[in-house]
């Protein structure tokens, strides 16, 4: 079981992908996760299709290590509540839009008042401040401010969307997981709380290593596909082969270059690895003729002992089954007690000391309500009392 953050407790204010992540990593690693979801709908991801029976698959997926109280901030009953769980909290995470915190009465300097020791992260679209800061957004915008999508796409062709949520997620999620942990880090040396202002748009800005270097660099802008990382050179890119399928060829240093000239027999290639100007079409030409010759599986068989980065581009039912993916236990299988055996992406990290466990299934909405009233000494009678008030 991984205890690193055992005695963490987070009050997670969030829904939807960035926020649940988030604390899902933390939970994943042993923190005390708390979901506080309104006495409505809850979290919305908790209903999107497609569903295993009464919960999404999405959310299973996001929330597993976690508890649920329903719990309703608006009235001055619930938000005592809340003022409870504060007091004993290490860490609050929310994702309003900026100024709805402060409405709620539950922004970190209301709430830094009641717990001074208090890491409390806020995730939105475009952090604070600034002149977007209002804006609505979805990760298609944030990633479309911060160049990313501009540099996704074929040469000489239109914008693409990536394949996932790379704002929300990594842009997001784990900008606050760093940002959390770094303040705990903070905390424990000084005894002082933080804020931490986690900016999608900033976060997936700081991702644009390679082509902001480039722009500086050159003080120029390449375009979609111009750069060696998105496809100006034929030894890095994806070819489609006989049967329609595809292969990523990443032989980016001279030596897997050659090695894969070689295995093909075709070493009148090794000196056009990056081809002089005038020649990039035709070099390209001739390598997508050659993975036409055969079929992806044959090209599998092909450089299985090549030392050459050249590996099939799976669909997500070959990823599930992947023996790479099974030997590092990314997809598994547990009981749910409401929703029967499900499926979950394994966590990502692996420590020397400490074996990946779930401790709990996703929660029901609200299931914990009365397990955590009590421990707040509240009594059967008026946890009731709340419930027919409709404060849970």
């Amino acid at each position: 079981m991984i205890e690193l953050l055992k005695g963490v407790k987070i009050l997670d204010l969030s829904r939807l992908l960035p926020g649940p992540l988030c604390s899902l990593f933390l939970a994943d690693m042993g923190a005390d996760v708390l979901k506080i979801e309104d006495t409505g709908s809850g979290d919305y991801t908790r209903w999107d299709l497609p569903k295993i029976k009464e919960n999404s698959a999405f959310f299973l997926m996001l929330n597993r290590n976690k508890k649920s109280m329903r719990l309703n901030l608006k009235e001055q009953d619930g938000y005592d509540i809340l003022c409870e769980l504060v007091k004993d909290a290490d860490v609050v995470i929310e994702q309003f839009r900026p100024g709805v915190a402060e409405k709620l009465k539950v922004d970190y300097k209301t709430l830094s008042k009641i717990n001074p020791g208090l890491v409390y992260c806020s995730i939105t679209g475009y952090g604070q401040d600034g002149p977007y800061r209002d804006k609505a957004g979805h990760d298609l915008n944030y990633i479309g401010f911060s160049g990313l999508l501009g540099q996704t796409g074929w040469r000489k062709g239109r914008p693409i969307i990536p394949g996932t949520q790379v704002a929300d997620q990594a842009g997001g999620s784990l900008m606050a997981v760093m940002g959390i942990l770094a303040a705990l880090i903070g905390k424990n040396r000084t005894g002082k709380g933080e804020y931490v202002d986690v900016s999608m748009m900033d976060g997936t800005m700081s991702l644009m290593v390679i082509a902001l270097g480039s722009y500086f660099g050159y003080n120029n802008v390449l375009e979609r596909g111009e750069s060696l990382l998105t496809g100006s050179s034929p030894c890095y890119d994806v070819y489609e082969t006989k049967d329609g399928k595809f292969m990523a060829l990443g032989a980016f240093e001279a030596k897997f270059w050659k090695a894969f000239c070689v295995v093909v027999d075709r070493p009148d290639l090794i000196e056009k690895q990056f081809p002089k100007e005038g020649e990039l079409d035709e070099v390209r030409k001739e390598v997508e003729g050659i993975f036409k010759q055969k079929t992806r599986d044959e090209w599998v068989d092909c450089m299985a002992d090549v030392d050459v980065c050249c590996t099939p581009v799976l669909e997500l039912d070959e990823t599930v089954e992947n023996e790479q993916v099974k030997a590092r236990n990314m997809i598994f299988e547990m009981d749910h007690p409401f929703e029967g055996r499900i499926k979950q992406i394994g966590f990502p990290l692996k420590f020397e000391n400490s074996e990946f466990e779930v401790k709990l299934p996703a929660p029901m909405l609200g299931e914990h309500n009365d397990e955590i009233l009590s421990g707040l000494g509240l009594t059967a009678e008026k946890i009731e009392e709340l419930r027919q008030k409709k404060v849970i």
